[in-house]
């Protein structure tokens, strides 16, 4: 073969291979993503991942795709799951609320996890705010123990009367902080808190059975991922004994709740997206700060108030962020 025929014949070659090799599509990032209840049930998660990564340029199926798993309130299937979203090679976990982000971190120390939960330092997740030291970062919901304070003055506020508190939480999750935080309040307020646990639907049928004895007058239902999980029932519960209720979580308004005072989950996880962005590009979690709730938002359903006769007064539905009417 003669050099320029052989020189015709490589740029014939690389002409049609080049551009076979461009037309290949990257892989997608898998981002797996548990939820302690069953799918619809999702605190505003998905909507607010979905969201930030749309802004930051990423198309669903083309850049990332959610490999959503839910346990359908039973904790106990939550190792089992993040094993499988393992097994799948995920880039990174979403989790949120403490009985994942405990689930995720027993079985990783090496994939990346981003995480939500009330205080991400104060439930040992991280090491540090400034230095979160292992796989995982993310955002403290509720800025310490400052809220449970701010449910009790909300409730004694709206409803001077109320001297008999039930607090239903998730006592496996919830700090010694908060809880003498919230008794510390109790006392300056003429208030009488009992606790009431829930981790799982049969502990929540008993915590509410529970309630129904004690016969109290407010009830405040924490932020935990199971409770809101289950806010059907808890919403239920609460407008059949027609109990003045704050819920620390601000999807519980929309489903008929009564009032809530919290930060948004969407916004929430619209700022996370840049974490995953920052992730997916090499970035370590130990090296992204743990990020702070920077705004709480007081909800009104004032159609659920005039249903179970509780008047609002004019002085909270002025500060109400929000009123469902």
């Amino acid at each position: 073969m003669k050099r320029r025929e052989f020189i015709t014949l490589l740029g014939g070659a690389a002409a049609w291979s080049f551009p076979a090799r461009a037309q290949t599509p990257p892989k997608p990032a898998r981002l797996g993503y548990i939820w302690i209840g069953s799918k619809g049930s999702e605190h505003s998660t998905l909507d607010g991942i979905r969201q930030g990564l749309h802004e930051l340029g990423y198309a669903e199926g083309r850049d990332f795709i959610l490999e959503e798993r839910y346990a359908d309130s039973q904790p106990e299937r939550l190792p089992a799951i993040v094993a499988e979203l393992l097994r799948l090679k995920v880039d990174l976990l979403l989790s949120p609320g403490n009985p994942v982000t405990r689930a995720a971190m027993q079985a990783t120390s090496t994939i990346p996890i981003i995480a939500t939960t009330p205080d991400l330092l104060e439930s040992g997740f991280v090491a540090s705010l400034a230095r979160p030291g292992g796989n995982v970062t993310g955002i403290s919901l509720t800025a310490g123990a400052t809220l449970s304070e701010k449910w009790l003055e909300l409730l004694k506020e709206t409803f001077p009367n109320v001297t008999k508190v039930a607090v239903l939480s998730n006592l496996t999750s919830a700090s010694s902080a908060y809880l003498d935080r919230m008794r510390t309040v109790a006392s300056v307020l003429g208030v009488q808190p009992q606790y009431f646990a829930a981790q799982d639907p049969a502990e929540l049928d008993r915590a509410l059975s529970e309630i129904t004895v004690m016969m109290p007058d407010g009830l405040v239902v924490e932020s935990d991922a199971t409770l809101v999980s289950n806010r059907a029932k808890i919403i239920a519960f609460a407008a059949q004994h027609r109990l003045p209720t704050i819920y620390g979580n601000l999807d519980y308004i929309p489903d008929g709740g009564l009032m809530a005072y919290y930060t948004s989950i969407v916004d929430a996880w619209r700022r996370l997206a840049s974490y995953v962005d920052k992730v997916l590009k090499g970035a370590k979690p130990s090296d992204l700060p743990v990020q702070q709730a920077i705004k709480f938002e007081l909800l009104v359903n004032l159609k659920t108030a005039q249903a179970l006769g509780l008047p609002i007064p004019p002085m909270i539905l002025i500060r109400a962020d929000e009123v469902i009417e």
